[in-house]
């Protein structure tokens, strides 16, 4: 019931628009990565989604986050400019339930945007190197790894905009919380678990124990950013 109110909401702005052009965005960054430096990246020995990602994977995610940042931003803008979360405050109703149906919302637009990426990934290995017999396994495990090392930056994104009245100062710590991710050592694990800088990591190339230690991390900030979202929520209205 929750999911389908949000998604009654979310129609009525830019919202959805925002995601799908987005994501057809970051697609066309490997297909003209492609079609203007072929040459340079046909000659590479590596296995052709590798090269790709490595390539365009950067880019790609700081797309992506951005979008889930503005997009948790839209989706709290609407309540707080309305004044529904003050009218829902007077009701039998658990705040907290906004929360958890906008971040469904967020995570199934998250998986719309990467199976719209992961087409322009397998058009490109189409196109230039030829179709493998497991290049559909490839594509799912990177980009189902991809959705999960992304929630954490969306539900973090919902977190911060929940607390937020005025939509620009949310959209200004996501933005800064982006940019601090870019610039954070790829190479360093704890610095790596910067719910922002979660996304950047690709699972093409990177050793199974890394992985799965990302899996794990991205899994437990999801647990704490619900339960620091719970908290806010108890406090928040204790005072009001």
């Amino acid at each position: 019931m929750i999911f389908g109110l949000e998604c009654k909401k979310v129609r009525r702005t830019g919202f959805i628009p925002a995601f799908l052009g987005g994501g057809l965005l970051a697609a066309a960054v490997p297909i003209l990565n492609m079609a203007f430096r072929s040459e340079q990246y046909l000659a590479l020995d590596a296995p052709p989604v590798y090269i790709l990602m490595s390539a365009n994977w950067q880019l790609m995610t700081m797309l992506n986050i951005l979008l889930a940042v503005a997009g948790a931003c839209l989706m709290y803008h609407t309540e707080y400019a309305d004044g529904a979360i003050q009218r829902m405050c007077t009701l039998p109703f658990k705040e907290s339930r906004l929360f958890f149906g906008k971040f469904v919302v967020i995570a199934v637009m998250c998986i719309v945007v990467l199976t719209i990426e992961a087409a322009g990934i397998a058009f490109c290995v189409y196109h230039w190197f030829g179709l493998s017999e497991n290049i559909w396994t490839e594509l799912l495990k990177n980009f189902g790894y991809a959705l999960l090392l992304m929630l954490p930056a969306a539900s973090g994104s919902l977190l911060i905009s929940s607390a937020c009245k005025n939509m620009w100062v949310s959209l200004g710590i996501g933005v800064v919380c982006v940019f601090t991710a870019t610039m954070l050592p790829t190479k360093s694990f704890v610095l790596s678990l910067f719910p922002f800088a979660l996304p950047f990591q690709m699972l093409a190339g990177t050793e199974e124990n890394i992985v799965h230690n990302f899996m794990i991390a991205a899994s437990a900030e999801l647990l704490i950013i619900a339960i620091a979202e719970i908290l806010f929520l108890k406090v928040r209205r204790s005072f009001e």
